[in-house]
């Protein structure tokens, strides 16, 4: 099995033009086997690119084609409308890549999304999105780098380092249930322990990688949440070891605060709810190749 998503998922884009990012990765997700069944453009609505139906609004796109999934490749100052639109239209899993969305604007689109459409999820902002490899593709991994069959699902704040995982298991043949990039904005709308606990309910995930980074308390919170609900083997990364406090690294969300968000703090937590944790990325992967071969 697979969480979030699957081959049963249709996918419009929103975001298509002839020279867009959206429609570059949404080519290549339908490349690669996913159901992106169309895009949206308010101004080209009524045009087919390069075989894609492109609709004005979300809504038209979910009439015409009951797509279920929106993938969201729009500027910084149109991101937050564009994914109020898609759950206003009924899409029930948002991923939005846009990086450089405003905090405040990320806070406030997260919580209408609680309060007014429970039944949607956000993947993201500013996350490469999700694969089940052999099944479904949305956002920008490569699907060359992932491997079907599982029994390892993946969740990072970091997308190189998501690319790194899925490579590295790949090339020693442990394949991946679902791999989720869920960003490293301050505001994720899919966070790890809402992963954590998919895995934890996937009967065909044995194995959890996590990988985190500096900054804010969420690898905390989610070692609290191994401790008490994953029963499945979990090993763990955490980069930014060297990160001096009060610089950010890389993400929006990657700073450290005093004595809060270290990553030897977030290493310690997760150490002691049993996760297995390693001090670089190559060393994770040798220990979930260990932790897959002792499963059998």
């Amino acid at each position: 099995m697979s969480i979030f998503v699957d081959e049963t998922t249709t996918v419009v884009v929103q975001g298509v033009s002839p020279t867009s990012q959206g429609l570059y990765h949404g080519l290549r997700n339908r490349a690669y086997g996913t159901k992106v069944v169309a895009g949206t453009n308010p101004r080209r609505g009524g045009e087919v690119i390069e075989g894609l139906p492109v609709f004005a609004t979300v809504a038209e796109a979910v009439e015409a084609t009951g797509a279920t999934a929106s993938f969201i490749s729009v500027p910084p100052p149109f991101a937050a409308a564009a994914i109020l639109e898609a759950a206003e239209a009924g899409i029930s899993f948002i991923v939005c890549i846009t990086e450089g969305i405003p905090a405040h604007d990320e806070a406030r689109t997260y919580n209408r999304l609680v309060q007014e459409h429970p039944g949607t999820r956000l993947l993201g902002p500013n996350c490469p999105g999700i694969i089940s490899p052999g099944k479904c593709n949305i956002g920008i991994t490569s699907g060359d780098i992932a491997l079907a069959g599982g029994p390892v699902g993946i969740v990072s704040r970091s997308g190189t380092l998501t690319y790194q995982a899925l490579h590295e298991l790949s090339q020693q043949g442990v394949g991946q249930t679902t791999c989720v990039g869920i960003g490293g904005d301050p505001v994720p709308g899919t966070n790890f322990i809402d992963c954590l606990a998919a895995f934890q309910e996937d009967p065909d995930t044995k194995a959890i990688m996590m990988i985190g980074e500096i900054g804010g308390s969420e690898e905390e919170r989610a070692a609290e949440f191994i401790a008490a609900n994953v029963t499945k083997p979990v090993v763990c990364y955490i980069a930014g070891v060297t990160a001096p406090p009060g610089r950010k690294m890389g993400h929006a969300g990657a700073i450290i605060s005093g004595s809060k968000g270290t990553a030897r703090a977030k290493m310690e937590a997760l150490s002691e709810a049993g996760s297995v944790v390693a001090e670089n990325p190559t060393e994770a992967g040798e220990r979930m190749v260990e932790i897959v071969k002792e499963l059998g």
